[in-house]
């Protein structure tokens, strides 16, 4: 039949069969390049086009079987039609010379050319495309079904199954490249939040906690009139309260509540501690994303953070971990901040006590974060001995002086970007 065909009725119908083949070629490619979050989103929102393509990958066995079925049967229909014409116009010779043209007419135009349209803008492609697969998944359903049951039994045999649908779940590590590669999408302050957020399971609450050394609070046992003193100078919202030392605590003050009574110049013993709350204790090394949770199931807004043998090493508070994830909260806090010293010459004096995250966060420095927690610690982890004023040392790209020591301890460093660094940079 087809050889009694006019060869202008075959290249038309050649040419049909070559925008099918670009059809289910773009299709495949189009369906598959869509971004899954994307398209959720798209299906929520009610978008006819996303819902099909949505029902459609629900079981890419059967979208797969159809495309390639359709694909398949148009491109061999197609090297039929176009052998016909070789030999019409070019006698035996014509079978060569059509199958190397139909390649190269196939490869550019029905799999090369709409793969790549179909890759730089799925939606578009995929969207208009469901209208048509979907319709035609239901008329071709029962051969589609017969090559999934081959097709799966052939899988089974190496341990795959068809039912073993992608969750499409995404890790954290996942989200925080997709946030680096939203660019402008989303606000660059937004962005470093949720970066933030993100990192608070890497970081502890002995990274971030106030040093029991730094930690101020209330002896119960002191007179009446130095508690008054120490009450009305306090410039925190809530207190430990202890007896003697720090290692008989008796619970947590909220000042508001003791200043309340103070007003009513009925400040006593007494009545400080009926309004002493329980003291509320934190593992050390607790995660920051645990203790936040652990914040709001307690009810609490401060923690003593304390070691396996229950001796108290900090002080960790709900602002804390908020600071972690937004930054200060205002510029006066960065302006009194009495750790860190800009000097003319580009160096930094530091005291010794700074928390190296505050100084990473405060200079947009790299310092290890890894080990210590101060600097001193960090330069006597390094040295392995108390050094003596004018000792320098370089830990990665920093150069770092010591000023001053006292106590064994170390109380003041200066610290400056190493040269090449800077270059680098």
């Amino acid at each position: 039949m087809l050889e009694t065909t006019s060869l202008s009725l075959l290249f038309i119908v050649l040419f049909i069969l070559l925008l099918l083949s670009a059809f289910f070629s773009s299709s495949e490619t189009a369906l598959m390049s869509l971004n899954k979050y994307r398209l959720r989103h798209l299906e929520q929102e009610g978008h006819s086009g996303a819902i099909r393509a949505g029902q459609l990958l629900a079981r890419p066995d059967r979208l797969i079987g159809l495309i390639l079925l359709g694909n398949n049967f148009v491109n061999i229909l197609a090297s039929a039609i176009a052998t016909i014409i070789g030999v019409k116009l070019y006698g035996e010779n014509g079978i060569v010379i059509a199958t190397f043209t139909l390649t190269l007419v196939v490869l550019l135009f029905a799999e090369v050319t709409p793969k790549t349209l179909a890759a730089l803008h799925p939606e578009r492609v995929a969207f208009p495309a469901s209208f048509v697969l979907k319709p035609l998944l239901f008329l071709l359903y029962p051969l589609v079904w017969i090559i999934n049951i081959i097709t799966n039994r052939l899988l089974a045999l190496f341990g795959v199954s068809s039912e073993d649908v992608s969750t499409a779940a995404i890790n954290s590590e996942e989200l925080r490249m997709a946030l680096k590669e939203a660019g402008s999408l989303i606000p660059q302050r937004h962005k470093k939040m949720l970066m933030s957020i993100l990192d608070l399971e890497k970081v502890t609450v002995n990274d971030v906690m106030v040093p029991r050394n730094e930690m101020e609070g209330l002896d119960l046992n002191e007179s009446i009139s130095d508690i008054i003193k120490h009450l009305s100078h306090c410039g925190f919202t809530r207190l430990p309260i202890y007896e003697d030392n720090m290692d008989s605590i008796v619970g947590i003050l909220h000042v508001r509540k003791a200043l309340h009574f103070l007003a009513q110049d009925n400040l006593n013993k007494d009545n400080l501690r009926s309004i002493i709350k329980r003291a509320y204790f934190v593992p050390e090394n607790t995660p920051l994303n645990t203790q936040l949770i652990q914040f709001q199931r307690h009810r609490r807004r401060t923690g003593l953070v304390v070691d396996e043998y229950g001796d108290i090493l900090g002080l960790i508070t709900l602002e804390d971990i908020f600071r972690e994830i937004v930054g200060e909260f205002t510029d006066d806090l960065i302006d009194e901040d009495k750790d860190i010293h800009p000097q003319q010459d580009g160096s930094y004096l530091i005291n010794g006590s700074a928390n190296i995250r505050e100084i990473n966060r405060n200079n947009h420095w790299n310092l290890p974060t890894e080990g210590p927690k101060t600097i001193n610690g960090l330069i006597l982890e390094y040295l392995e001995s108390i050094p003596s004023p004018g000792v320098s040392l370089r830990i990665e790209d920093y150069v770092i002086e010591v000023v001053q020591t006292a106590d064994n301890v170390i109380r003041t460093v200066r610290i400056s970007q190493a040269a090449n660094s800077t270059e680098r940079d």
